[in-house]
């Protein structure tokens, strides 16, 4: 299956978060090598129904990370991602249609789209939804405790949760602020406030 038509095919699932496992092997094939050869790694993609807002352009946003997740992906890389990405795509006319290319890194709330990422939000709060029902609920929100031979343990509301990783649709971790983050932002308000005039 070539690039457009496993594009077209995926753009019927529009609206879905598809986590590293679930991109198109077309579409990671494609975009992977802009990626990786900014010293970056595919996270996941995310496509996105035309709205009113977006002018009948659908969105695909694309989520990088650094394979030492501790370090940052700054902005002026996200745009080179995202011009290499875009001219590839409209250069393969992989893309029914009008569409947006937005490239991010994986914020506060980081996404989990792949194994090594829900191995290193063990013992953090994080909240998924899943592809189907699993014991009559498709959201959880709790702690990570493991994953193992592909399932993941959770503790959510005091109750142990297992969900296999084949079911993740979307997943992010949840950042927990602690006194440092707001000792940061109190000494960046009186460092403003000093430097006035």
């Amino acid at each position: 299956m070539g690039v457009s038509s496993a594009f077209f095919c995926f753009w019927g699932r529009i609206g879905r978060s598809q986590i590293y496992r679930d991109i198109p092997e077309a579409f990671r094939e494609l975009i992977e090598p802009v990626v990786d050869e900014r010293g970056c790694e595919l996270v996941n993609v995310e496509f996105l129904q035309a709205s009113q807002q977006s002018k009948g352009r659908g969105l695909i946003r694309i989520t990088v990370d650094r394979p030492d997740s501790d370090e940052r992906v700054s902005i002026e890389v996200c745009v080179e991602i995202s011009r290499e990405a875009e001219t590839l795509l409209d250069t393969q006319e992989a893309v029914p249609g009008a569409y947006q290319l937005e490239v991010s890194s994986p914020g506060l709330d980081r996404v989990l789209g792949r194994e090594k990422d829900f191995h290193a939000a063990i013992s953090c709060e994080i909240k998924l939804r899943t592809k189907r029902p699993i014991n009559g609920r498709k959201r959880f929100r709790g702690r990570l405790d493991s994953f193992e031979s592909g399932v993941l343990k959770m503790n959510v509301d005091g109750e142990e949760a297992l969900i296999p990783f084949e079911e993740v649709e979307k997943a992010n971790s949840i950042y927990e602020f602690t006194s440092v983050d707001f000792a940061k932002k109190s000494s960046r308000r009186g460092s403003s406030q000093s430097g006035g005039i």
